[in-house]
């Protein structure tokens, strides 16, 4: 390998991952919606932008930290989708909006259903 070819390759590896600082969230809060109990996750800056390896899971606990009750099924699910789709679709939305009443479906029909599965954002 020419000289400088494995730091040139681990450079442009590098490139793909925004590093971004924790936290990740600035505040979550339960309200209720006409459409039931919602969770509010209102993502820092280094939230809407990291790409970290880890970053999503250090996100999720930072959650889970905030609002232990969060931690039911298809929450985890649905801030993956948010993590994954809502950031790039939506970068400005304030908040990420996880409902517990939600049903646990696969990925494809989370992400068919822009992460709000059984009906729309309310």
């Amino acid at each position: 390998m020419p000289a400088g070819g494995a730091a040139a390759a681990r450079s442009s590896d590098a490139s793909d991952v925004t590093s971004a600082p924790p936290p990740y969230i600035a505040k979550v809060v339960w309200v209720e919606l006409r459409s039931g109990r919602s969770l509010q996750v209102y993502p820092t800056a280094s939230g809407r932008r990291a790409t970290d390896p880890g970053a999503e899971s250090d996100a999720w606990a930072e959650v889970v930290r905030r609002a232990p009750d969060a931690e039911s099924p298809g929450m985890r699910a649905q801030f993956d989708c948010h993590w994954q789709l809502a950031r790039l679709a939506d970068p400005t939305k304030a908040s990420w909006n996880l409902e517990p009443w939600r049903p646990v479906v696969s990925g494809k029909v989370l992400y068919d259903t822009r992460c709000n599965p059984g009906g729309p954002e309310v």
